[in-house]
């Protein structure tokens, strides 16, 4: 019988949607980390590639030329100097515009026998949560996205808030959860529009950027939860794939989850170094050059959740104006932010030395421009995957080649390029 250490995860396929697919996805990393380009490369490769809907409206302006964040910070140019940004809003018939354009001409370049997925994160309040979300959700269903993966929340309200939508029996639907209970909450309202996940995927503490814990998420760990999870579904009667995801570095990591009943596994940090990464080029040194010291999981982000990231980032040291108004996702119903809040009381409190006090950072502005580095645990093993070039420089790699690596090694090996 062949041992674990020799099998690989070609060895294994996810059968849905009339597919037998390698069972690899790569998870949706925003903002524009994973682009078009990566997830059209998992697509190619027999698997499944994920876009994100983080700042679509952004994204699109620098991917397709379009003029969405000028517009509305032109609509809303009276609100800069204050903190009072309940009147800022979103065009939701804007949103729809870009959404469907990003994501339709995203599969219009589709090849291959593999999918292409949406990571929708409801943590993007939008200053209209309902509506701004349900926009989303049936704009990426109207462009003929393959599936949408549910992410940074319960997403309790979002089933219904698509139902009527004619691809919502058609598309591939999950959730990523962070425990049963919460795959348990979830299912009890899927079920009043009697429609179950397709999917769910288990993302475990060692993942990347949000995480689904609290500060003590080292007393957590993955298999212990994916375990949980899948135990849950089978008492339920109910046969959906787990997908585990965080912490997932070789191909024989995989190939253990697979064995364990995986339907397929989540990885991301790997791609985040890779030529279709949207991260500029400098970056992604960076990123090769970490060591774990110098990754930390703090709680700087708006949103409430811990968040894990390279603590030498610019997004750490750096207190930028609120743009709200060009942006503005993280603002709730009422035009709050925390981050927003902080920056001002501080701001009225003594200025520049009181400002660096400030214990959150501006995610829409530090993410656009790439200041942000949320990473994977596993991100100082980076260097462990590639070759120094002569000037010192790590080399980047193509995604086809971290792809077949994770899809072709045995005995926890890592092909180097």
């Amino acid at each position: 019988m062949q041992s674990t250490m020799d099998k690989k995860l070609d060895d294994f396929r996810w059968k849905v949607a009339g597919k037998e697919l390698v069972p690899l996805v790569i998870g949706g990393m925003g903002v524009n980390i994973s682009t078009t380009e990566l997830a059209l490369e998992a697509a190619r490769l027999g698997g499944v590639g994920h876009i994100s809907d983080a700042m679509m409206p952004a994204v699109t302006d620098d991917v397709h030329g379009t003029h969405f964040v000028e517009e509305k910070a032109r609509e809303h140019r009276g609100s800069r100097k204050g903190a009072d940004k309940s009147g800022v809003r979103f065009q939701v018939a804007q949103v729809a515009e870009a959404t469907r354009m990003y994501v339709r001409e995203t599969m219009a370049r589709k090849k291959g026998p593999g999918l292409v997925f949406l990571n929708c994160m409801e943590k993007l309040t939008m200053a209209n949560p309902k509506e701004t979300l349900q926009t989303r959700l049936k704009a990426a269903l109207d462009a003929g996205i393959d599936g949408i993966t549910l992410s940074a929340g319960l997403h309790l309200a979002s089933f219904a808030l698509m139902a009527d939508h004619p691809r919502f029996r058609q598309a591939l639907l999950g959730i990523i959860v962070s425990s049963a209970r919460a795959l348990k909450l979830f299912l009890k309202r899927a079920a009043r529009v009697n429609r179950a996940p397709d999917y769910v995927v288990v993302e475990g503490p060692l993942a990347g950027g949000h995480l689904g814990f609290g500060l003590d998420w080292k007393k957590f760990d993955l298999k212990s939860i994916f375990e949980e999870v899948r135990q849950y579904l089978k008492k339920e009667g109910l046969s959906i794939p787990v997908i585990p995801a965080g912490g997932i570095f070789t191909g024989t990591d995989a190939v253990e989850y697979m064995e364990a009943g995986a339907g397929a596994v989540q990885v991301a940090t790997r791609f985040t170094v890779t030529r279709e990464s949207g991260l500029p080029e400098d970056v992604k040194q960076r990123y090769f050059e970490a060591e774990e010291e110098d990754i930390e999981v703090n709680m700087l982000s708006p949103t409430g959740y811990p968040m894990r990231m390279l603590k030498h980032c610019p997004a750490v040291s750096r207190r930028v104006r609120p743009a709200c108004e060009a942006y503005g996702y993280l603002l709730d119903g009422t035009g709050r932010c925390s981050y927003l809040e902080a920056y001002y009381q501080a701001a009225q409190n003594g200025g520049a030395d009181q400002l660096r006090q400030v214990q959150k950072v501006c995610l829409c502005t530090h993410m656009r421009r790439y200041q942000c580095w949320t990473c994977g645990h596993y991100t100082y093993r980076l260097k462990e995957t590639t070759r120094r070039n002569p000037d010192g420089t790590y080399q980047i790699l193509s995604a086809e080649h971290v792809f077949k690596d994770y899809r072709f090694s045995t005995g926890h090996e890592i092909a180097l390029p």
